[in-house]
Formats: structure tokens, C-alpha cells, sequence
């Protein structure tokens, strides 16, 4: 297991390093620090103010997402969300999904391993969304063809995906007929055993899927937080001496976050600065200038919430092994079982409260 960890933690930092190298050409170092010692740092204020506001959704949502398992205040998830991306900007691995999850289970009893199946509709709703972001700038940005017809062919997958997922969601006595039928057939031992583990986790992680208006909200509110994060990239375009519009912040928005799921350093260093500085490029911005922004607002994303997430991280006695110790819990634990939702059952009842806990 350690040695699987640390080829991931090599392979995150290659990927790092390789995309920051397709940044290097076109870029004058001179240039860079100039745009950088005369930007006008005021309006990062405000950015960072959008930017607070958007994290308080994106725990909304959360909350939202965790309510087929238990009804959690906003106020209880919030610096848990912070904690969340304290962890991913600092450790490896990822860790902060871990991180949030284990203090979830502190506060509330609500088992890691079920926590983190919600992290499922997080990324495909930010997924969806960042790839709509894309899709509606696509006429105006100067792209290959081929990168527009992959666009299109994404988007297309994630909304096939999102309704079989929904389908799934609603006939859970369906999918486990059909899939007891194929693992049966197939699957022996302890490879049935994970295979059960991660069939449970993954459908105990649909299960706010299971109503049309729960997707309508989860959707909604997925587009507010990356709007709102958008409308920070607008903010920070105001220090430097460029502008471009709003649909090209959207697209390079899309861009970014798309590049950061890859795998890669701590930080997201290289996958995020790498797209942002060719997508502004591609639209006329000088690349040094567009190097200094993208720099400058990867800070502005960076800081604000490591340093609100490590004091949170302080607030809760976390240390490094807490990590270590929240991932053999979520390896350990049983899988979780499913019900299948009753008609007119209220998810968001405390009736409900208890099905998913372990």
C-alpha cells in the first residue's frame, strides 16, 4: 500500500512538472515580474470575499447530497469543507477528502466510508458543470476541431451518465438483481468481496439521485458555486492590464478545473496554471501578462482557504497521522447497505437519519 501511495505522489508531481513545462515557451520572466509588481492587489478583496461565498454553498450542497444519510447543519459542515481542501492543497493523496470525512464522523457518527461515497455526485455535478462551462464558450474560442468535437463528446458521456446514474438511483432492487447476476457469474473470493464493498459505497453515494428535484438542486447549485468562482476570476482580471469576457473566464474556469482531476503535486501546481495561461493566450492576452494573472489568482485561491482550512485543522486537535488513521477506518469498514427508497419517503426527515449510519 505505501508503495502504491509514493507512485502516486511521483506520478502527481511529473504530471506537475510536465505541465509546467508546456507553460515555459512564449513566456519572458522580466515581463512576468513587471505585470506582477504593478498589478493592483486591492481587488483581490473582493474576490476572495465572491470566492468565501461560494465555499458556503459548495457545504450547502453538501449538506444537500448527505441528506438521504442525515440532515447536518451548514454551520457543522462548513469547516469541514475548509478542512477538506486544507488537506488537498497541502498533503498528497488527496487527503483532505479523508480528512472531512473523519471529522464527520466525530461530529456526527456518520461513517467514513459513507461520506465519502457523496464525493461520487460532487464530481460528477462539477464535472457537468465545467464541461457546460466549455460547451457554451465553444463558438467564440478559437479551439482544433478535434478539441471541439472531445468537448462535445465529454459532455455528451457526463449527461449519459448522470441518467443512467439517475435510473440507477430509483431502481436500486433492479441493479442488484442485475448486478448479483454478473458478479455471481464472474467474481469469486476476495476480488467478490471488494467488488461488493464498491458496488454498496457507490450506490449508498446515488442515493440523492433517487428524485428528479434533488438533481435539479444539486445541479443548481453546483452551477452558483462555479459562477460565483468565476466572478472571482473577473475580480482578479481587474488588477492587470487586460480584459477579456466573462464567457472566456467561463471557459478557462472549465478549462482549469477539468486539467486539475488529473493527478498531480499538492496544490494543483502545473494543472492549473498551465491551462489558464494557454487558454488566455489563445484569446490575444500577452502570455507573460496571462502567466502573472493566472499565478496571482492561483494564489488568491490557494491561501485564503489553507489558511481558513488550517485553522480549522488546529481547532479540531487534527494531526498528520489522523490521516493515516481515517484511511484503514474507511478501508476497514464494512460496506454499507442500501434500502431501497420507499414512495413519499421524506429524505430529509430525522426518519431517515439513521438508515445509512454504521
Amino acid at each position: 500500500m505505501l508503495l502504491k501511495r509514493y507512485w502516486q505522489l511521483v506520478i502527481g508531481i511529473f504530471v506537475s512538472a510536465f505541465f509546467i513545462y508546456l507553460a515555459l515557451p512564449g513566456l519572458h520572466l522580466p515581463d512576468v515580474v513587471e505585470a506582477l509588481q504593478t498589478a493592483n492587489y486591492w481587488w483581490l478583496l473582493p474576490g476572495v470575499g465572491v470566492y468565501l461565498i461560494g465555499l458556503w454553498a459548495r457545504t450547502w450542497r453538501w449538506q444537500y447530497i448527505l441528506r438521504p444519510v442525515q440532515l447536518v447543519p451548514v454551520k457543522t459542515l462548513f469547516p469541514m469543507v475548509c478542512i477538506g481542501y486544507f488537506g488537498n492543497n497541502v498533503f498528497p493523496f488527496r487527503a483532505g477528502e479523508l480528512l472531512r470525512s473523519y471529522v464527520l464522523k466525530r461530529r456526527t457518527a456518520i461513517a467514513i466510508s459513507t461520506s465519502l461515497a457523496t464525493v461520487i455526485i460532487e464530481r460528477i455535478t462539477d464535472g457537468l458543470v465545467m464541461l457546460l462551462f466549455v460547451f457554451l464558450a465553444l463558438p467564440f474560442a478559437p479551439m482544433p476541431d478535434f478539441f471541439r468535437n472531445a468537448v462535445i463528446l465529454m459532455t455528451v458521456l457526463f449527461l449519459a451518465a448522470t441518467i443512467v446514474f439517475m435510473w440507477m438511483a430509483s431502481q436500486p432492487q433492479r441493479v442488484e438483481q442485475a448486478y448479483a447476476l454478473v458478479a455471481g457469474s464472474l467474481l469469486r473470493g476476495r476480488v467478490r468481496q471488494k467488488s461488493d464493498d464498491l458496488y454498496h459505497r457507490f450506490m449508498l453515494g446515488l442515493r440523492s439521485l433517487s428524485h428528479p428535484s434533488d438533481v435539479i438542486m444539486i445541479f443548481f447549485t453546483s452551477v452558483i458555486i462555479w459562477l460565483l468562482e468565476t466572478v472571482k476570476y473577473w475580480f482578479v482580471m481587474h488588477a492587470f492590464e487586460f480584459s477579456v469576457s466573462f464567457l472566456v473566464l467561463m471557459l478557462m474556469n472549465g478549462l482549469v478545473n477539468l486539467a486539475t482531476t488529473l493527478p498531480a503535486a499538492p496544490g494543483y501546481i502545473g494543472t492549473f496554471d498551465t491551462p489558464g495561461i494557454k487558454t488566455l493566450a489563445a484569446f490575444g492576452v500577452d502570455p507573460s501578462v496571462a502567466a502573472s494573472y493566472t499565478f496571482t489568482l492561483h494564489a488568491a485561491l490557494w491561501v485564503p482557504v489553507t489558511l481558513l482550512g488550517g485553522y480549522y485543522f488546529w481547532r479540531e486537535h487534527l494531526r498528520l497521522s489522523d490521516i493515516e488513521a481515517a484511511r484503514q477506518q474507511a478501508e476497514s469498514a464494512p460496506a454499507p447497505q442500501v434500502e431501497a427508497p420507499r414512495p413519499g419517503e421524506a429524505t430529509d426527515s430525522s426518519a431517515t437519519s439513521s438508515k445509512a449510519l454504521l
